[in-house]
């Protein structure tokens, strides 16, 4: 249980980390780069954010078995789609609308994020060289 709640507050880091890049993405980059290069350019920091924290919080989350670190990146992919969905419908978005931003269009690269949310975990630990 105290590993779910650690793999929890790690995902709120990450999802902290999202909001302030997304943030970025609409302030910043989009209006200097274009729409394309901005949200390719907000997608590749994501994932590397991601990645970097998972690869700082691992030691604390004390997942070692590749079924554990696994298991956690489908946590972290879970509450993610649930967020993403929900917050999606609260604005009172469409479901064509919410899904448009799970395809590649105009240079979207979500569904790589969400690839990378998952197999964050596992990518660490191999970079630390523990399983």
């Amino acid at each position: 249980m105290a590993r779910i709640a650690k793999a929890l507050a790690i995902w709120l880091v990450i999802l902290i980390c999202a909001v302030a890049n997304g943030a970025l993405r609409e302030g910043l980059l989009i209006l200097q780069l274009g729409k394309s290069p901005g949200l390719i350019l907000s997608g590749v920091l994501l994932s590397a954010l991601i990645l970097v924290i998972t690869f700082l919080a691992l030691p604390w989350l004390g997942a070692r078995r590749q079924a554990q670190l696994i298991g956690i990146g489908a946590f972290w992919l879970a509450l993610t789609l649930v967020f993403e969905l929900s917050f999606g419908r609260f604005q009172g978005k469409s479901w064509a609308t919410i899904l448009e931003a799970y395809t590649f269009k105009d240079g979207n690269i979500w569904p790589v994020v969400l690839l990378v949310t998952a197999v964050a975990p596992y990518v660490a630990a191999r970079l630390r060289s523990l399983p």
